[in-house]
């Protein structure tokens, strides 16, 4: 499997009561609620799909794939179930009190693939009637970084799942920096996310150099920010299950590090 860039140690992750909740920039509303704007239709109901999609797309299409699924048959069957949630309304059935909304789409998707697959013709591209915005080369590009045959299309669902909860909060502690005027000090110190020494290569020594820096306040830094982007992490696990309950949230973290392991 392909490596992660962040190190990632439960017995790290306790539930934080100290202060202030981010802002969450990938995950502003709890999956839940998202599937309540679309309920209730409105104003709103087009984001809240979107969002919806390009959280679950991947994933998704990454299952597919594993399934047995050429590129396109791939890509045109992900549009499609988007397409089937959107006019068949199948996100009004899924119910929060059953379980996690992740468990919801893959079983729907499951259903859609073995429903479908004799109209798989009418998926291809000339056929379509909606359109949702993904970055399809990209997917297929992190598809093919993952060995072949490795692991079962449930369990590369839920690795490309963890894989994007991991994403949106690096790409959040990244802006949170960037907004505070601290660009140069992220791009120098991402790499101990990663480890006790920088994936980048570079030494806590040198690290402290490049920042003009003592040895132990880059250290400090470093403590800091691990904490930080853990705490991003926590809510954004929180957001996916519309529940900052510490122990719910704590078995979807172990959860997400058993996908990545």
């Amino acid at each position: 499997m392909g490596k992660t860039n962040v190190s990632l140690d439960s017995a790290n992750f306790s539930h934080d009561d100290s202060g202030a909740r981010p802002g969450v920039g990938a995950f502003p509303h709890t999956r839940w609620s998202l599937v309540s704007r679309i309920r209730g239709g409105g104003e709103g109901e087009d984001r809240a799909l979107d969002q919806i999609c390009r959280a679950y797309w991947e994933p998704l299409y990454a299952f597919a794939r594993r399934q047995g699924l050429a590129v396109e048959d791939a890509q045109d069957a992900t549009q499609g179930f988007f397409a089937h949630l959107i006019g068949n309304q199948t996100l009004h059935a899924a119910d929060e009190n059953r379980g996690k909304l992740r468990t919801f789409l893959l079983a729907s998707f499951t259903n859609f693939l073995s429903d479908e697959r004799d109209k798989r013709d009418a998926w291809r591209r000339g056929g379509r009637t909606e359109t949702i915005s993904f970055d399809a080369i990209a997917a297929e590009e992190r598809y093919q970084l993952e060995p072949a045959q490795a692991s079962t299309a449930e369990i590369l669902y839920h690795r490309r799942w963890a894989l994007t909860l991991l994403s949106g909060a690096l790409a959040d502690l990244e802006k949170e920096r960037r907004n505070g005027g601290r660009d140069k000090e992220m791009e120098i110190l991402r790499g101990f996310l990663d480890a006790s020494e920088s994936a980048s290569g570079l030494s806590y020594e040198e690290a402290a150099a490049k920042l003009g820096w003592t040895v132990n306040a880059t250290r400090v830094a470093v403590h800091r920010l691990r904490l930080r982007y853990r705490q991003i992490l926590q809510d954004q696990v929180a957001a996916t299950l519309g529940d900052e309950d510490p122990a719910a949230v704590r078995e979807e973290l172990l959860a997400l590090l058993a996908a990545l392991s």
